[in-house]
C-alpha cells in the first residue's frame, strides 16, 4: 500500500510540475516578445551617415570630370581650352549636391549636414562663376568647400565616427 501511495504522489507531483511550467511559459512569451522588440536596434546612425557621405561623393564625382581635368592641367593654353567645360562641370556638381536629401535617420545631425551641403554647393557655384573670368581665383571657393567639409566632419563626430576628408575622395 505504501508503494501505491508513493507512486500516486509521484504522479500527482509530476502533473503539478507540468501544469506550473506550462503557465510560466505562457506568462514568459509576452515578456519575450517585448524584450525582442526592445532589443531591435533603432536605425543605425553610423550606417546612415556613411551612406549619406557616399551619396555626396557620388553626386560630386559623377559630374566633376571636366573640372578635375581643368584643375589638374598645368599648361595655361590647355587650361584655357578646358575652362568652359570646367565651368559647366562645376555648375552641374553644385546642382547635384543641392539635390541631396538628409536621411530621416540623421535627424539629429540634419542642421550640420544641410549646412555642409549648402557650403559645398556654394563652393562649386563659386568655381563655376570664377571660371567665367579671364583669371579665375579659386581661393574663396576652396575656403567655402573647407567650411562645408568641416561641418560634415562635425556631423560625423556627433555619431562617434572619424571626420572624413571629402577632398581626398574627389
Amino acid at each position: 500500500m505504501k508503494k501505491f501511495w508513493i507512486l500516486l504522489s509521484a504522479i500527482t507531483f509530476a502533473i503539478g510540475l507540468t501544469a506550473c511550467s506550462a503557465e510560466k511559459e505562457k506568462e514568459a512569451e509576452p515578456e519575450k516578445k517585448e524584450t525582442e522588440e526592445a532589443a531591435k536596434p533603432e536605425a543605425n546612425p553610423k550606417s546612415a551617415m556613411y551612406k549619406f557621405y557616399m551619396s555626396v561623393v557620388n553626386a560630386i564625382n559623377e559630374a566633376d570630370a571636366d573640372l578635375s581635368a581643368y584643375e589638374g592641367e598645368e599648361d595655361p593654353k590647355a587650361q584655357a581650352e578646358l575652362k568652359a567645360a570646367a565651368s559647366a562641370s562645376a555648375a552641374a556638381v553644385a546642382s547635384n549636391v543641392e539635390g541631396l536629401e538628409v536621411p530621416a535617420e540623421l535627424k539629429d545631425q540634419k542642421a550640420d549636414l544641410e549646412a555642409a551641403i549648402k557650403d559645398i554647393a556654394a563652393s562649386y557655384n563659386a568655381k563655376a562663376e570664377e571660371l567665367k573670368k579671364d583669371a579665375p581665383n579659386m581661393e574663396a571657393a576652396d575656403a567655402t568647400f573647407a567650411q562645408g567639409e568641416e561641418k560634415l566632419g562635425a556631423a560625423f563626430e556627433s555619431v562617434g565616427m572619424n571626420k572624413p576628408v571629402l577632398s581626398k575622395e574627389l
